[in-house]
């Protein structure tokens, strides 16, 4: 299959000169796709925002990580993985850190999947083989590094390593294994791992609960919360999908877990209210999330229903029930984040969308 370069492109919609806010790591800085930022716009001359800078980071499906200034994602080329630090003003290239790393393309164009998180002045990457890196944000320089296939025997699963590193107190946890690992992220000494059996691909979600944090994540075949201190596994929800593709993370809103799976496997609510595990409120094909998670917005949803490609659509899911409020056709296998009222949506053809969140229509 022919790789096609995945450019980078900044779009001039800011109003006022004030600097952005981060977004240092996977879906922003509460983990749920919302952003803060309101001074910007969408009144374009032409229709249009004006493209800033474009750049070619090579070929992948890594999102961006932007602090101070800087942003951060993967790309590889030829067999080469390369972490890219570019400025966010002008697109230009701060530095670059490069290793060996199969390209790997199956039904897709291949290279790496998950998004750097960034944190106290480092990066924090995990390539598709395995290669975990801790960075200097500042310079690329290589504080630790890992190799959680050849150290550990961690089985990579058939796409690869998807999730994103998740970085917690003293800890950064990765969805590798039967129900994550964890190393310490100054040294890079492991503190806990699990069984060395195939992982889901989606990204450790952190979430407070009685009093202490607990992590979710999907594994191969279940969806599990575990103690972020020890690895511990609190709870595990049987998840069956086809190809063992649980990649969108899970959304909370109080004492509800709701999880959502592509190759028309559908989504559930989980009722978390109890110590033990949760138990399945509503479950149906309303919302099929394949890859990117939907974003909640006052009891809603706004994602991604995986149908076949072209016809996909962007949907509007009311939590509680299940109920779909409306749809959208032309969207493909995009993503979705919220900005003051506003949907943003990238759909796979690279089309960007602007339209006000609203479950009316």
């Amino acid at each position: 299959m022919k790789s096609t370069p995945i450019l980078v492109l900044f779009l001039a919609i800011s109003t006022a000169a004030s600097p952005a806010a981060d977004w240092p790591h996977w879906r922003g800085p509460n983990y749920n796709g919302h952003s803060a930022e309101t001074e910007w716009t969408t009144e374009w001359p032409g229709g249009e925002p004006k493209i800033q800078w474009k750049a070619n980071v090579q070929t992948g499906f890594s999102s961006m990580a932007v602090a101070d200034g800087r942003i951060f994602t993967l790309g590889n080329k030829d067999n080469r993985e390369t972490v890219w630090c570019l400025d966010a003003e002008t697109g230009k290239g701060k530095w670059k850190h490069e290793y060996d790393c199969p390209l790997a393309p199956k039904f897709f164009e291949g290279g790496p999947a998950s998004t750097p998180a960034v944190d106290g002045g480092n990066v924090y990457t995990l390539s598709r083989s395995g290669h975990v890196f801790c960075l200097d944000a500042a310079d690329g320089k290589v504080i630790w590094a890992h190799d959680v296939a050849k150290e550990d025997g961690m089985p990579a699963p058939t796409w690869g390593f998807a999730g994103s590193p998740l970085v917690l107190g003293k800890a950064v946890i990765l969805n590798v294994g039967a129900s994550g690992m964890a190393f310490d992220k100054a040294s890079g000494k492991v503190l806990w791992k699990s069984d060395a059996t195939e992982s889901g691909y989606s990204t450790p979600l952190p979430v407070e609960r009685d009093g202490r944090t607990v992590v979710l994540m999907a594994s191969a075949k279940a969806w599990i919360a575990v103690d972020p201190t020890d690895g511990g596994q609190i709870w595990s929800q049987r998840w069956v999908t086809k190809y063992d593709v649980n990649a969108a993370d899970p959304i909370v809103a109080g004492n509800s877990v709701f999880v959502s799976s592509g190759y028309g496997k559908g989504a559930a609510l989980l009722d978390w209210s109890g110590a033990n595990a949760p138990k399945i409120v509503w479950e149906n094909k309303n919302l099929r999330s394949q890859m990117n998670p939907a974003v909640l917005v006052e009891g809603h949803l706004y994602g991604v229903d995986d149908n076949s490609g072209d016809k996909n659509e962007l949907r509007c899911l009311e939590l509680a029930t299940g109920r779909i409020k409306w749809s959208q056709k032309g969207i493909g296998t995009g993503g979705v984040i919220v900005a003051n009222g506003k949907l943003i949506v990238l759909s796979s053809r690279g089309e960007l969308i602007v339209a006000p969140v609203s479950p009316e229509a």
